[in-house]
């Protein structure tokens, strides 16, 4: 765990709302020069505060306009091991996320489908043939608000 100062935090904030800016670029906003501002990133960089970047795109504009999250429970704990599941889930392109969770289900999964009736294809034919899935519980997303996170 690393130190942060008030700089560090916006240039975090910076990257977070965009992350394709350039040091020369988020530098200028916040009065630092081009160089000191990449020792900052790379520091972080180094130090595991900035673990990578993302990608975002649009799933509707792709085609895929439902998202389903499933709570999976696993049956047969003990002749599957989680490894197992893990690894066959990871495998289906239509999963995004997969946590491994405490509560009610053993697994929280986000699927994205093209439409109501693609969503059943996937979970009949590929998430229920999964190594010792048990229960499952479907919830679909409505509408999704996205936030800055714990720094914005």
């Amino acid at each position: 765990m690393i130190d942060l100062d008030a700089t560090d935090h916006q240039i975090l904030r910076s990257l977070a709302q965009d992350a394709t800016q350039s040091a020369s670029a988020i530098g200028r906003a916040l009065g630092l020069s081009q160089p000191a501002t990449w020792r900052r990133i790379k520091r972080l960089q180094d130090s595991g505060v900035i673990t990578g970047q993302r990608l975002d795109l649009d799933r509707e504009q792709l085609g895929f306009g439902v998202t389903v999250f499933l709570g999976v429970k696993l049956a047969t704990k003990g002749r599957v091991s989680l490894e197992d599941f893990e690894r066959a889930v990871c495998a289906i392109p239509e999963v995004q996320t997969v946590e491994h969770i405490l509560g009610l289900y053993d697994y929280r999964l986000r699927v994205v489908a093209r439409d109501i009736a693609d969503f059943e294809r996937v979970l009949r034919r590929r998430i229920m043939m999964l190594p010792g899935v048990g229960d499952v519980e479907a919830n679909v997303l409505l509408s999704e608000e996205r936030r800055p996170g714990p720094l914005g």
